[in-house]
């Protein structure tokens, strides 16, 4: 079965360690839902260097990864309907949806 990386972007950070707490019930709530198609839950991701022929930036690109999530679902589009519960579209960030190739 193929395999899609959810790649999150932006998403606000909660405010208080309650907001947290909720914010990471609902994470869990989400990957648990998606059952044996989580093939590894991710996690948040730190700030990116950009590498490029010309050296090493300090930007985090023009779009930063925030976290990332793999799934198995049979096509693009399944997997585009499990990112549609991701918690992170409520605190306004994105997920972008990409098959892993097989090489």
């Amino acid at each position: 079965m193929p395999k899609f990386v959810f790649a999150y972007h932006g998403g606000a950070k909660p405010e208080t360690p309650e907001a947290g707490e909720k914010v990471m019930a609902a994470w869990m709530t989400w990957l648990q839902g998606m059952g044996t198609s989580v093939v590894d839950g991710g996690n948040p991701v730190g700030m990116s260097k950009t590498v490029s022929p010309s050296g090493v930036a300090d930007n985090g690109g023009s779009n930063p990864l925030s976290g990332y999530t793999l799934v198995t679902a049979d096509n693009i589009q399944k997997a585009c309907e499990m990112a549609k519960g991701c918690p992170i579209l409520d605190a306004g960030g994105t997920v972008e949806v990409a098959e892993a190739m097989e090489m």
